[in-house]
């Protein structure tokens, strides 16, 4: 079944908003429960301070203490845009706090597997660090910071996954997201964590007079917070949206590092009007490409390079990478759509409660978008799996949830229900990763089914998109698509402006092989609207009129200062014609006998199109 169209419930706008705030975007603001009209777009001067986050006093204690002696600081990373935002931070703010000696390293996803295990801690031996510090992981790596402890190395702990019933053994942990811990806020991705344990080093290190402390600008460092925070899907609660909004305000201003100037350029976005969307779609991926298909190393190295030419050369190398990383996304989608249209050729005409994807030819580093793609299709709890490498007998599985059910939650179900069934888990609220013997998969996905049917509310199964309303004849302008695009930054917990309606449609046409182009009219709009349904030019193409579900973009295509639609729902309208909508909500589309494999806004196969940030563990 289609997603079910409902509008947000009014709510009465709010005085004290400025006169540059359009009606429109205060009637958004309200909508999505700013109370405040400083709230709408918080500065960074409106962050929380680090004082309420625990563990963050025996932590720079730490830092404080290797940087005076001169030791070794080692930041391992992780292989996702998250980890390799977090290292690039660690390493780049530890240096200009004074750190004389600060190294980086990474797990290789196929040769380490998640976080710092004890394979990965043998290979640093040689670096002989004094400080290990983790960065977007290590609150499960109970192993990796044992062994690491058994060298005799320190270990200082920055994470923000949820913790199991016991915390690792290192010298000290910063994490939002322990029990009492007393930080507002509880979204803070990997590299935010990193970002305030550097804000709380730099004041201590100001308070006993180091020396150059003063001076460490680390705001310049928020183009990458800004990236990681976006890519990882974390909520934007009012302390995230200020950091991304500050990195934001960077980037645009070309005041970003060399490696995300040009990995925005190779991409072919515009920093000058880049938003968060640009990072989920097009920056981040090229970034988890290295992750996924090589090493995150690459991506890393990109993201310390200081010399532009370099910074580009690493910039192309994973763009190739994402391209090559599309291509195997593309072959494996199409393997899992054989698999769920087999199933209904079974007689399984309705969608699971839960879903599990297993292919012995899979690549482990796809598996979690191979997951959310089948999510968004089927609107279920998805966990699809791949061998963690080529012949081996253990599967690596990528969790992706719906709305109202917490995967990880449901994975520890399981574990409690089903003792040793899986080898490990972790993760978040929307996404989490695992592993398990190949030989207990079927075990697993009826274990896994029978969680989520005890976890989840049966409405919550059908799919919603939430509605801002109709927009007015008036309202179809330039000025009120840069205002939306502007007022951002948009993302999960605080999502982008929706709007629906009836249109008339003019014309229709088939652009690059698979997009449909529309043109509409609008019932007191002079002109006629372009619009986009992005991978929708498979079936039979709309005529009269057609209900939307859309978002009002700027289009600069050749020069043009124009608008366009772009098109996240349609389907035949009902109860009457003309205008912008009727008041009334959507009505459920028709049932489809079998999955059709493409996104109602993005190309399916691109993997550009949905903001990708995945916890594998």
């Amino acid at each position: 079944m289609g997603p079910r169209i409902r509008r947000r419930d009014p709510v009465q706008p709010i005085d004290g908003w400025g006169e540059d705030v359009l009606p429109l975007l205060r009637r958004v603001y309200t909508a999505r429960g700013i109370s405040d009209p400083t709230h709408a777009k918080p500065s960074a001067s409106q962050l929380l301070p680090p004082d309420a986050l625990g563990g963050i006093e025996a932590a720079t204690s730490l830092l404080v203490e290797a940087i005076a002696a001169r030791k070794r600081i080692l930041v391992v990373g992780d292989f996702d845009a998250d980890g390799a935002t977090a290292c690039a931070v660690a390493v780049r703010g530890l240096r200009m706090l004074g750190a004389s000696d600060v190294v980086h390293a990474v797990p290789n996803r196929i040769v380490h597997g998640y976080g710092l295990s004890e394979a990965l801690v043998a290979e640093l031996v040689p670096l002989a660090p004094s400080l290990l510090v983790t960065v977007d992981h290590g609150i499960a790596c109970h192993a990796g910071v044992t062994a690491a402890k058994r060298h005799g190395w320190q270990v200082l702990v920055t994470d923000h996954h949820l913790p199991g019933e016991a915390l690792p053994p290192a010298d000290a942990i910063v994490n939002p997201n322990l029990p009492g811990d007393a930080f507002p806020s509880k979204t803070l991705a990997g590299v935010g964590v990193v970002f305030y344990v550097l804000l709380a080093l730099r004041r201590r290190l100001r308070e006993a007079g180091v020396p150059g402390s003063v001076d460490a600008d680390l705001a310049s460092l928020l183009d990458l917070v800004a990236v990681g925070t976006v890519a990882d899907l974390v909520p934007l609660d009012a302390n995230n949206r200020a950091l991304v909004a500050a990195g934001l305000r960077r980037l645009r201003a070309g005041r970003g590092c060399p490696g995300l100037n040009a990995l925005i350029d190779v991409s072919g976005r515009n920093a000058a009007t880049l938003t968060a969307g640009d990072i989920g779609f097009a920056v981040a991926p090229r970034i988890n490409a290295a992750g996924r298909l090589e090493d995150m190393a690459l991506g890393i190295e990109c993201l310390l390079a200081d010399d532009a030419t370099r910074a580009r050369e690493l910039a192309e190398i994973l763009h190739g990478i994402n391209a090559e990383r599309r291509g195997v996304q593309q072959l494996m989608l199409e393997d899992a759509e054989a698999a769920l249209a087999t199933r209904a050729l079974d007689g399984a005409h309705a969608a699971p409660v839960a879903v599990c994807l297993h292919d012995a030819d899979w690549h482990p580093g796809i598996v979690g978008l191979v997951a959310s793609k089948v999510k968004e299709q089927l609107h279920r709890p998805v966990v699809a799996f791949a061998p963690s490498e080529p012949g081996s007998a253990q599967l690596r599985g990528s969790a992706r949830s719906i709305p109202g059910l917490h995967i990880r939650d449901a994975l520890a179900a399981v574990d409690v229900a089903h003792p040793g069934l899986i080898t490990k888990f972790g993760g978040h609220a929307m996404a989490a990763g695992l592993t398990l013997q190949a030989d207990r998969y079927d075990a697993f996905a009826i274990a896994f089914r029978d969680a989520v049917a005890s976890l989840v509310a049966p409405d919550l199964l059908q799919a919603e998109l939430l509605s801002d309303g109709e927009l007015s004849a008036e309202e179809f302008t330039r000025r009120h698509a840069d205002a939306l695009r502007d007022g951002g930054p948009w993302g999960q917990g605080f999502p982008e402006p929706l709007f629906d309606g009836v249109f008339e449609v003019l014309d229709t046409r088939i652009v690059g092989e698979r997009h449909l182009k529309l043109s509409l009219r609008c019932e007191g709009v002079r002109d006629a609207l372009n619009a986009i349904d992005f991978g929708g030019g498979s079936g039979e193409a709309p005529c009269g009129h057609v209900r939307l579900a859309y978002r009002l973009a700027a289009d600069d295509w050749r020069g043009a200062r124009a608008i366009q639609l772009i098109v996240e729902h349609r389907e035949p309208a009902r109860g009457g014609q003309g205008a912008s909508g009727s008041r009334q909500a959507f009505a459920p589309a028709q049932a489809e006998q079998r999955p059709q494999w493409r996104n109602a806004t993005h190309d399916l196969v691109s993997g550009e199109t949905q903001p990708e940030g995945e916890q594998d563990q």
